[in-house]
């Protein structure tokens, strides 16, 4: 099986839930698949094909088929009462392959707004809390990749982060927001100016 991790942000743990949760609901191909998750002591969260160090608590995700005879399995499993877990079949090849790429789209997330967060308080003109300079850099050394290319696109994608996040970005929002209040009849270029701006330019690449 091809072994993948992920640290988290303490903001993000809510992302590895709704990963978690997508799998689970639609990643129907990713079958009799485990993902661990912990957080260590820095307040990283972890999500990874691997066991956490001995002695660290941790959360089993247990990515089951959803084929009709796996449903049935479990549906008798849970009319009988019984205590015993369902059997899984090893996961295949395709199987692990999907697993790993939404794995790397979270890391390439992880790696995107961190890079993004450091620039913002880089440029903040105000005194950086060191802790969380720390935690933000680890988390960009752990997920952004090491090839140059890759990097480049990630790094361009932090700048695109950037701007959306912008004032201009906000005050755009809010100018086509207006546009479109009740009594106000801007023209149809005027609307198509201002909604081709913001989906060029203020739209993240990341969520």
């Amino acid at each position: 099986m091809t072994r993948a991790s992920i640290r988290l942000g303490r903001a993000s743990a809510l992302c590895a839930a709704c990963a978690a949760a997508w799998l689970l609901g639609g990643g129907a191909a990713i079958a009799a698949s485990t993902v661990y998750k912990w957080v260590d002591v820095s307040g990283v969260t972890h999500l990874s094909s691997d066991k956490p160090p001995a002695g660290v608590p941790y959360e089993r995700v247990a990515f089951a088929s959803t084929s009709k005879s796996s449903v049935n399995r479990a549906s008798t499993k849970a009319s009988t009462g019984s205590a015993s877990p369902a059997r899984v079949a090893s996961v295949s090849a395709e199987q692990a392959a999907r697993r790993d790429e939404v794995v790397t789209s979270l890391r390439d997330r992880e790696c995107v707004m961190s890079l993004e967060a450091l620039d913002r308080m880089g440029k903040a003109g105000t005194a950086v809390d060191a802790t969380e300079f720390r935690r933000l850099q680890q988390t960009a050394d752990q997920n952004c990749s090491t090839d140059p290319t890759v990097r480049g696109k990630q790094e361009e994608k932090a700048a695109r982060l950037r701007v959306a996040r912008s004032d201009v970005c906000v005050d755009a929002r809010n100018q086509l927001a207006d546009m479109l209040a009740p009594g106000r009849r801007p023209t149809r270029d005027q609307l198509k100016t201002q909604q081709e701006f913001i989906e060029s330019h203020c739209t993240a690449p990341v969520r």
